[in-house]
Parts: structure tokens; sequence; C-alpha cells
């Protein structure tokens, strides 16, 4: 079984280094926060867009042809649609 050290350095490869990750979710989250719709969310609307603002932050900063965090960034686009608040 592989050590935490492990995993993080294979993580490294495909979400990038944590701190520009960290960053780039961190600033599409205020910038989502700040429309004016924000309030109005449910907190599963509102979970689920921070979810899709983590995976784009990966995208942005990793392994964009890493599948996982498209497929992973559309399925939390789906569900607030199938999961009551």
């Amino acid at each position: 079984m592989q050590n935490v050290h492990d995993t993080l350095a294979a993580r490294e490869l495909t979400h990038g280094p944590y701190q520009a990750t960290a960053l780039h979710a961190q600033n599409l989250k205020n910038i989502m926060r700040g429309g004016p719709n924000w309030a109005a969310l449910t907190p599963v609307q509102a979970q689920s867009l921070d979810c899709v603002a983590d995976k784009i932050a990966r995208i942005l900063c990793g392994d964009a042809a890493h599948p996982d965090h498209w497929e992973d960034g559309a399925g939390y686009f789906t569900l607030p649609l199938r999961v009551s608040a």
C-alpha cells in the first residue's frame, strides 16, 4: 500500500501543484459568490458549483487531458437535478 507521500506525488501529476490548484479554485469560488443569484442557491447547488470549481482548477493546473476531471465536473453539474436540497 502506498504511503501518503506517494499518493500526493502521484496526484500532483494529474491535479497540479496543490498551492496553485488551491489558489485558482479559491479565486473561482470568490467570483461565483459575487454572482447575484448565489444567495438563492440551495446548499446542494452551491456545493456542486464549489466542486466544479475544484475540477476546473485541476484542469488548469494539472493534466487537462485527465478524463476524471471532465467526467467528475459533468457529474457535479447534474447532481442538483437528481438530489433534493
